[in-house]
């Protein structure tokens, strides 16, 4: 139960996160995070996916704050305050095509140097504390009673108590509807719709980046739209993660516009900085992209509207119209694929077909290796490149790109979640960015990569051979013994990845890993025939290849292998 009147998300605790000298669990408000932000080893919520939603909302802010002033807290010279106009401040493009990116780079420089943020991102918190406060006349990222009604069907007014959404809903390790329950939910019975206003304040952000599709009630617009899953659910997560909260949020804040040269500046505008709810609703009905981070990131799927019975939430739910997907590049936080049909790029989603894909098996959707390649790099990779080619981070950082995916039910009338993944893969930043012309590491890693993917149809038909010879249905059989081995490939992959530098003889690395494949290939093999079965060693016959059995097969597996890695013999 919820009994009090004010809920401040910059001075009250809201925010879970690990300090890194006691490796504690700490509740922080966004005051205080950004203040000891270097303190802190990474956001600790209730799952991952709401961590990287809280961080997009971190990210907004200092957007904000840093594409307007310096670590000084200077206004920067190509802006303009206009004190009585609904727009805060006038744009002068002349002054800032001049040096306003070196300014911007220099200030992103400045805070990465400085290992914390200044003041200016506190003065920003305390000159928008209502715009904070999650109750009120204008609650954080709710609408009122006044304005929702305004916004849906008679039919649906909060006083007719239909469009709601259950808190276990909206808690995304539950995701109950009211007809199906969650059977291995990490609460039970009514226990899953109390929750603690802190935990309610994050779902609640949580929930617009991964709403599902099951509620109905929409806001009135002309044209008829369906209501759309939230934002961060339709693409595919990627960002940098740092060794402490700081690092990860000065790594993926993104202060210029680097997908090519002389591209205006645009003034960041989060949805709290938008005067009305109505006024927002309306501007999203022309479903255009926003063109501004802040905004991006920010983006509601819904209106909510929360009314309090007996401390308890109410909550009210109506999907808005969602903009494309299609050649939305301004998100820097997903990977792409190109559409040849339409001639354009739509972010590369996960499924549930191909959860068991490594991102390191993906390689070349998150580096163009070759030039001439139809692949768009994703945005926060684009930007580190600009960061190494100005020298502002060293040649051997590691950059560590993390991805967390809430995978959907693959079910287009619920879009309910169903597995949440986490991947990560190290690079050093003369690895990532290598511009060696003849011995380019991106290029030799994705032929490495190649070379591994073709060990893996080799072990996918000696799975099928096995399969065949237990009477088994193959295609299943092999599936899971392939998605077996690759998981023994993940972690030694990822360390040979890890370990590069541009310094390297590339040759001798390539021998390295393909030397170490070749040894986890023997030793997945060995276990298999040390666990076979007499009928195993019988085998079968087969009209092709005649006799079948765990050895046959064993050296097809081997003699494919070595044809494919093509080591030396001493």
């Amino acid at each position: 139960m919820v009994n009090r009147e004010s809920f401040n998300l910059t001075t009250d605790p809201w925010i879970k996160v690990f300090v890194t000298e006691t490796n504690q669990e700490e509740t922080v408000s966004l005051i205080d995070l950004f203040k000891n932000a270097p303190r802190y080893r990474q956001l600790a919520g209730d799952m991952r996916s709401q961590d990287l939603a809280i961080l997009r909302l971190l990210l907004a802010i200092l957007t904000t704050v840093y594409s307007r002033v310096d670590t000084t807290g200077s206004l920067y010279p190509w802006l303009e305050p206009k004190p009585n106009s609904s727009e805060q401040l006038e744009i002068d493009q002349d002054i800032y095509s001049e040096d306003g990116r070196d300014t911007l780079f220099e200030t992103w420089q400045n805070l990465y140097q400085a290992k914390g943020f200044s003041e200016a991102v506190t003065d920003y918190l305390t000159e928008h504390a209502q715009d904070f406060e999650f109750f009120g006349e204008r609650p954080f990222y709710q609408v009122t009673t006044e304005d929702y009604d305004a916004l849906v069907p008679q039919s649906k007014w909060v006083a007719a108590g239909k469009g709601q959404v259950l808190v276990k809903q909206m808690n995304r390790r539950v995701s109950e509807s009211a007809n199906t329950p969650a059977i291995f939910a990490p609460k039970a019975g009514k226990s899953k719709n109390e929750i603690p206003l802190a935990e309610l304040v994050r779902w609640v952000i949580t929930y617009q980046n991964y709403t599902g599709v099951t509620d109905k009630t929409k806001v009135v617009t002309e044209e008829k739209f369906s209501n759309s899953a939230g934002w961060v659910y339709r693409v595919n997560p990627v960002f940098v993660k740092g060794t402490t909260l700081f690092d990860t949020l000065v790594l993926n804040l993104v202060l210029v516009d680097t997908r090519q040269e002389n591209i205006a500046y645009t003034l960041q505008r989060p949805v709290w900085e938008i005067k009305s709810v109505r006024t927002y609703v309306a501007e999203r009905t022309a479903q255009l992209l926003p063109n501004n981070l802040a905004e991006l990131y920010t983006t509601w799927s819904r209106i909510l509207h929360i009314e309090w019975r007996d401390g308890r939430p109410q909550i009210f739910s109506a999907g808005i119209p969602m903009f494309g997907c299609e050649n939305a590049l301004i998100e820097p936080m997903t990977t792409w694929r190109f559409d040849k049909r339409n001639n354009e790029y739509r972010p590369a989603v996960k499924g549930l077909k191909t959860l068991g894909i490594a991102m390191w098996r993906n390689f070349g959707q998150y580096v163009k290796v070759h030039k001439e390649d139809e692949i768009h790099e994703p945005g926060i990779v684009i930007w580190l490149r600009a960061l190494r080619e100005r020298q502002l981070i060293a040649t051997n950082a590691p950059l560590l790109l993390n991805s967390i995916v809430l995978v959907s039910d693959d079910n287009a009338t619920s879009q309910s979640p169903a597995i949440e993944i986490t991947d990560d893969m190290q690079l050093m930043a003369d690895v990532l960015f290598d511009e060696d012309i003849v011995e380019r590491w991106p290029v030799r890693i994705e032929d490495a990569i190649a070379v591994t993917q073709a060990i893996g149809k080799d072990f996918y038909h000696f799975a099928s051979d096995i399969g065949a010879i237990r009477n088994l249905e193959i295609r299943p059989f092999a599936s899971s013994m392939s998605a077996q081995f690759y998981e023994q490939l993940n972690e030694p992959f990822k360390a040979w990845l890890a370990g590069l530098s541009s310094q390297d003889d590339r040759e001798a690395k390539i021998i390295v890993w393909k030397t170490t494949l070749r040894k986890i290939v023997v030793k997945v093999v060995d276990e298999v025939v040390a666990a076979s079965s007499p009928r195993d060693v019988n085998g079968i016959a087969t009209e092709k290849h005649g006799p079948l059995n765990i050895f046959t097969a064993k050296n097809h597996l081997m003699y494919s292998v070595d044809k494919h890695l093509e080591l030396k013999k001493e």
